[in-house]
């Protein structure tokens, strides 16, 4: 049986999502994967913070941690790479750039290996870009219209819109209506908050998923925004 979900607007590996995390790692093994390839365009540096990040989150958690260093394409099909997935309880994308991250993982041995732990009961989680990739179709806020890339595809109906509080703010709800299609889920994750599944579909094979953390999640449709209080039923596909 497939492992659980987690969408998370901001927070990953910060001490206000520690009992998440914790969640998600409960009855699987003690090991969190965690892959900061989107903000691999950020440089050494950026890398080496999220790492740190990291290393302090397993530590609270009292599980390893395990770096899966992916910065491009050729990073994504090493055989390397692959292993260190195998065995894995969380599989964690971060944030920074989710089309770089959709990019550099689709169709790879890396995220293969990545589908296989999940379908095999790990969880899987994506803060920001990480969610944003996870989803059927990553946006581009700077051309809504036109822009955009295909996304990783575990939730093929989906978009994602992290920092919601943070990004309607500076945006009126408007502007976020070329992001809405026929056919298509546009949910918004506050800050510090996440959308989770706990991987038992329903008897239609929908998945369940329900909002948990400071903030709020929310529908984004083209004239409104719903907060989310009961389950959102959503397609979930390996």
């Amino acid at each position: 049986m497939a492992g659980r979900i987690a969408l998370v607007g901001s927070g990953e590996y910060l001490p206000v999502m520690h009992d998440i995390e914790a969640w998600l790692l409960a009855d699987r093994p003690a090991r969190y994967v965690q892959l900061a390839t989107a903000a691999a365009p950020e440089g050494d540096a950026v890398l080496a913070r999220w790492h740190r990040l990291g290393a302090e989150a397993a530590e609270r958690l009292g599980v390893e941690q395990v770096v899966v260093d992916v910065r491009t394409r050729r990073d994504a099909d090493d055989p390397a790479h692959v292993e260190a997935i195998a065995g894995a309880g969380l599989v964690y994308l971060s944030g920074g750039n989710p089309t770089h991250l959709a990019r550099t993982l689709q169709d790879t041995r890396v995220w293969a290996a990545i589908v296989a732990e999940w379908l095999d009961g790990a969880s899987l989680a994506g803060c920001s870009a990480g969610a944003m990739a996870m989803a059927g179709y990553v946006p581009d806020f700077r051309h809504p219209r036109k822009g955009g890339t295909d996304g990783l595809g575990v939730i093929p109906d989906l978009r994602v819109l992290p920092h919601f509080d943070k990004y309607r703010r500076m945006i009126p709800d408007f502007a976020l209506r070329p992001l809405v299609s026929d056919g298509r889920t546009v949910v918004g994750i506050d800050e510090d908050t996440a959308l989770l599944s706990d991987g038992v579909p329903r008897e239609d094979g929908l998945w369940e998923f329900r909002s948990r953390g400071v903030g709020s999640a929310w529908t984004v449709e083209h004239d409104r925004v719903h907060r989310i209080n009961a389950p959102l039923a959503l397609r979930v596909t390996g």
